[in-house]
């Protein structure tokens, strides 16, 4: 099923700027990177609740937001795109 993550990370402090680095980090394990803190991402229910947990590990709650959209398995061809960065379709085979 196509995810859409998206996250806001206080980055005032240099602890605030660490954690960026590491939800941004975990979450290009999992998705591709459609805007700077916004991440398309095609994964099973089971691994969408692991990543779930494992980002709200790393941000502090207090300061930061995590949104999670659950897109549907045809989410992918409802979305509209403009403007440069054609879409990368991660379902398309890899040819190396």
């Amino acid at each position: 099923m196509l995810y859409l993550i998206s996250y806001d990370v206080s980055t005032l402090t240099p602890i605030g700027r660490k954690r960026l680095r590491h939800v941004a980090r975990e979450c290009e394990n999992y998705g591709i990177r459609v805007q700077n803190s916004v991440f398309e991402c095609e994964l099973t229910y089971e691994v969408f609740l692991m990543l779930k947990h494992r980002l709200f590990q790393l941000i502090d709650p207090t300061e930061d937001s995590l949104r999670f959209y659950p897109l549907g398995k045809q989410g992918r061809d409802k979305v509209t795109h403009l403007g440069i960065k054609k879409p990368l379709d991660v379902t398309a085979p890899l040819i190396l």
